[in-house]
């Protein structure tokens, strides 16, 4: 069956099926993680990212290939999750691009895609490593390029693209050693072959069910005003999504700012090519909707009559106040004192929450290694943090690249992502912070101090491998470091000094131990007089972490 254009129709179901086969392989992806960490979540980010656009594209209703690209380009922006995710929503908005100006996809068009897909991706990592699902959708995105002079039918095109992308994948142990070694390819790339596969399925008739189940909606956010505050000056907070008809220029986005200024305050515009996310209080709501939907269509409105919440906060009763007292804030920004600078952390663990919070924390996102935070989650952050400029700790190298693409969404604020890779990095820099120094100061001091952390996480293996030198067996203890791993054993204890060893050298001064939740302050205790007893000249400081996963992690100084 010779099959020469796409619609959006069939590009639809297309992407729908991608997705759908994403999801149903995405713990055999979490498998190929080299690290045989209880949290390898490549396919959960992965899956997590395509199926937030999945989801807006399923809401869609014969739609244009315009309407079909905005879905999934900033469907997939804001549910990018890790950097595989990241780099996942980089390839479709690369390849959205292009399409969107087209009713029919033909073979050429799909190409010039492709190659726009590689192009964006490539441009969002700072230091692109070949051997990764980068050098997967390029080897795809060539291969579309040479049979683009050779053939009209997209059948034949997209299953030899394929073809080149599982030998691409095929060929990534080769090209880095540390997959090799391992004995698995890369997951990311492992990843993207599965979506085009089922977007291939989809193409050839192959019976698939296309329903995509929506998130069950979230808690709306506590709004905690105080008991004293009666004179709202504007009633209605009103929130929305505009999905762009066309690109705002700089100048539109201002003056749709000062238009909103002119009918209310507490304005937030978040803009990108695809999508304005927008909060304003007004006492019109329908003035700022009506002035919106000039510029595209809307969704996720949400309206709260403030006055009507304030009444109710009123007559809540004492024991219900403590308990929301106990949990984080989340009251918008605007309800929160100006600073000229704020931080938001990644964090996991009540005991790791409490400590951000004692060093100065606004918000607090739960996630890490787990669960890696959403740029959706990062840019619902930003809002709440009233502050010029706001410093972003991802705490976890798979989180940074997450921050730096809410930061470049956000232009009202200045957003300054310190690239920290673990919780003691994040603690590090916080302790370092001079409120006296601007946030360039700041940012300097900061990225100079973590660069002297080293950091250390006691966890087991969930299967047998070979890394870093080491034979690991499944349930085995292993100590891992910056960088690799530097201990493994049967003995909590003794895995755990093993790796403290490597780490301790003449230069250091202070051992921070953070026990997790499988852990004990008892037995933190003791390795740390046995850390003293060997080494003492250094501090040694025992913490309660709270951390799932890691029964401790270790910072030295």
């Amino acid at each position: 069956m010779e099959i020469t254009t796409i619609n959006a129709q069939t590009l639809s179901k297309m992407f729908l099926a991608g997705a759908k086969n994403l999801e149903s392989k995405k713990e055999w992806i979490n498998e190929l993680n080299v690290f045989p960490v209880p949290d390898g979540d490549t396919g959960t980010n992965m899956s997590m990212t395509i199926m937030s656009a999945a989801k807006e594209v399923y809401s869609l209703e014969n739609p244009s290939m315009e309407q079909l690209a905005k879905a999934i380009s900033s469907g997939s922006l804001r549910g990018a999750r890790g950097n595989s995710g990241v780099i996942l929503s980089q390839l479709f908005r690369g390849f959205c691009k292009v399409i969107k100006t087209h009713d029919e996809l033909d073979v050429m068009i799909i190409s010039e895609a492709c190659q726009k897909a590689v192009e964006t991706a490539y441009n969002a990592v700072m230091k692109p490593k070949e051997g990764t699902i980068l050098t997967v959708a390029k080897g795809a995105a060539d291969k579309a390029l040479t049979l683009a002079d050779e053939t009209d039918d997209l059948a034949f095109f997209c299953e030899e693209v394929i073809k080149e992308a599982e030998y691409v994948l095929s060929q990534t142990p080769e090209m880095l050693p540390v997959l090799k070694q391992a004995g698995v390819v890369d997951s990311g790339g492992q990843g993207l072959v599965q979506v085009l596969k089922g977007a291939f399925d989809a193409l050839m008739g192959k019976e698939i069910n296309y329903t995509i189940e929506s998130a069950p909606a979230g808690e709306v956010p506590v709004k905690d005003k105080e008991s004293t505050l009666v004179d709202i000056k504007f009633g209605y907070c009103t929130e929305f999504i505009i999905m762009l008809d066309h690109p705002m220029s700089d100048k539109a986005v201002a003056e749709y700012k000062a238009y909103l200024e002119s009918i209310g305050d507490s304005i937030v515009v978040v803009a990108d090519d695809e999508i304005v996310k927008t909060h304003v209080h007004t006492n019109d709501p329908g003035l700022a909707i009506q002035t919106a939907l000039t510029h595209g269509a809307l969704s996720r409105i949400k309206i709260d009559n403030m006055r009507e919440e304030h009444q109710e906060k009123l007559i809540k009763d004492a024991e219900k106040q403590a308990a929301l007292q106990s949990k984080q804030k989340e009251a918008p920004a605007e309800e929160l004192p100006h600073k000229d600078m704020g931080f938001i952390s990644v964090s996991i663990g009540e005991g790791m929450n409490e400590i951000f919070r004692g060093l100065g924390v606004d918000y607090i996102i739960e996630g890490g290694q787990t669960m890696n935070p959403s740029t959706e989650d990062m840019l619902n952050a930003i809002e709440h943090v009233n502050a010029d400029h706001i410093f972003i700790l991802p705490n976890n190298k798979n989180i940074i690249m997450a921050a730096n693409q809410a930061a470049s969404l956000v232009e009202d604020k200045e957003i300054i992502v310190i690239p920290t890779k673990t919780i003691p990095q994040g603690i590090t820099a916080l302790v370092n912070f001079i409120p006296d120094y601007s946030a360039e100061e700041n940012a300097e001091a900061m990225n100079a101090e973590i660069a002297v952390v080293k950091t250390g996480q006691v966890t087991y293996a969930v299967r047998d491998t070979e890394i870093d030198g080491k034979t690991i067996k499944q349930d085995d203890f292993m100590g891992i470091g910056d960088k690799s791993i530097l201990s493994v054993g049967t003995d909590l204890k003794e895995t755990t000094l093993d790796m403290v060893e490597q780490l301790i050298d003449e230069d250091s001064a202070i051992v921070s131990i953070y026990f997790g939740s499988d852990s004990s302050e008892e037995a933190a205790e003791e390795i740390g007089s046995l850390i003293q007893e060997k080494h003492p000249d250094v501090e040694v400081e025992i913490n309660n972490g709270g951390q799932p996963i890691y029964y401790y992690v270790i910072s030295v100084e």
